[in-house]
């Protein structure tokens, strides 16, 4: 004879049944999303030849996306609020989708920076609002795993988007269109197809999920509502919103995200063009060589996800992959360009893991009622690292002709961010001996082992 929790068996399979029915559309999202961020990382040599768009420009065109991003994300985020995760997420899809298939009309600079801008726009609140709808849905033990899956699947979409954008990039000609016009139209139109396609699946609360029994909606609601109980002030005492938004926790995970992002725009913007160091390179091998640190990227986030949710604390594993970013940074500047790819690969699978191990730390640990503006507010200036990386970089290949001295930069910053995560509180997980002895009784009877 044993205790069954008839309440946690319910919540165990609403969660599942999230996994493999939400889960995989916004997958799909994020594939598409990071499609067309990292499309122009493969099209800047054919910008520059046929438009006349230099390192410097491209550089500050592929950063400008960031600082729209910052500027609306938060108002974005707090409309998410409003009309819902349905609504809003199908309306981000289709306008990023608009916006990207105009980028294969792009004529100067101007129009270049003019649609760059109006890209990170129209994409601001995406990311925030897919963590803020995790946790509406999601227990806090599995967050962490669907945060890990969720962020792998920018790792997919760039393990793919090279053989992908190599592909587009051969049919220049074709129509009498450029490779780089067909890569972003094509990845454009794929956008606003499923952004469409979206808002007739995913469901914006619990209570409108048809594919939930009453059982299973009431549990996984009970279950969130008592997590996010566990944040009430002590003796009633009011929330004022705004002021713990100026908690200097938040402060530091801005700092601590901005360094993780730095990485990963870097070699999302440049990557290619490291890998075309290499002798004997085409359009289609660079986007075969590239996809490498990615896929490596995808296999250590799957282990560093089961790692994380059986860890009470997630910081001593962020710290890990923050000082494996910057060793593999570091080698990646003093080696061959070969070896170079093979020490970026093992970069990635430090700064990728990172990632979803640090958003599941604001996510156990900010009150319900700051939690989503807090998020548009640390992803927001976090993201600024996707303009300071690509802009940096094409500053100092200009000046040197050489994108080393940025990846030393890159190893310092990733160092001392992992300096920064033990400053950070973190509410623990109990451990299971402890979740069994506080199990409310009326909700346990028993069984027949």
């Amino acid at each position: 004879m044993r205790p069954v929790d008839v309440n946690a068996l319910d919540v165990a399979s609403a969660t599942k049944k999230f996994f493999s029915r939400v889960l995989p559309i916004m997958l799909v999202m994020l594939v598409c999303n990071q499609l067309n961020r990292s499309n122009i990382g493969y099209a800047q040599e054919h910008l520059q030849a046929d438009v006349g768009i230099g390192a410097a420009a491209y550089g500050f065109g592929a950063g400008l996306f960031f600082i729209a991003y910052a500027i609306f994300e938060l108002p974005s985020n707090m409309m998410m609020e409003k009309f819902g995760a349905k609504v809003w997420l199908a309306r981000i899809m289709v306008s990023w989708g608009f916006i990207a298939f105009l980028m294969s009309f792009v004529q100067n600079e101007t129009m270049f920076y003019v649609l760059r801008f109006l890209l990170g726009a129209a994409e601001a609140g995406f990311f925030p609002a897919v963590i803020f709808y995790f946790s509406r849905w999601v227990p806090a033990g599995q967050r962490g795993r669907a945060t890990a899956l969720f962020i792998a699947g920018s790792s997919i979409a760039a393990a793919i988007s090279g053989p992908v954008a190599g592909g587009l990039l051969t049919l220049d000609d074709a129509l009498g269109l450029h490779g780089w016009q067909w890569l972003f139209g094509i990845e454009g139109i794929l956008s606003i197809v499923v952004g469409i396609i979206v808002f007739f699946l995913l469901d914006s609360k619990i209570a409108d999920a048809r594919w939930l029994s009453a059982a299973e909606k009431t549990a996984l609601s009970a279950t969130i509502d008592a997590e996010d109980a566990t944040h009430t002030v002590k003796d009633g005492a009011k929330v004022n919103r705004w002021k713990m938004l100026l908690n200097p926790q938040i402060l530091v995970l801005c700092l601590i995200y901005f360094s993780i992002q730095l990485s990963i725009y870097a070699n999302t913007f440049w990557l290619p063009s490291i890998v075309r160091q290499i002798p004997g390179t085409t359009d289609l091998s660079v986007g075969f060589l590239s996809s490498i640190p990615w896929v490596c990227a995808v296999i250590a986030m799957y282990f560093a996800g089961k790692l994380q949710d059986k860890a009470r604390s997630k910081r001593p594993l962020l710290v890990v992959a923050l000082l494996v970013a910057a060793g593999g940074t570091y080698a990646a500047a003093v080696a061959s360009p070969v070896l170079a790819l093979v020490f970026l690969a093992v970069a990635a699978m430090g700064f990728k893991s990172a990632s979803p191990l640090f958003w599941t730390i604001p996510q156990s640990g900010l009150h319900p009622m700051v939690l989503a503006p807090a998020i548009a507010i640390i992803n927001s200036l976090g993201n600024l690292g996707g303009f300071v990386a690509p802009f940096g970089f094409g500053i100092i290949k200009e000046q040197t002709g050489s994108v080393i001295p940025g990846l030393f930069g890159l190893a310092a910053v990733s160092v001392l961010a992992a300096v920064l995560v033990y400053f950070l509180r973190e509410r623990q997980r109990p451990t299971p001996e402890i979740a069994e002895e506080t199990a409310p009784a009326g909700k346990l009877r028993e069984s027949h082992a």
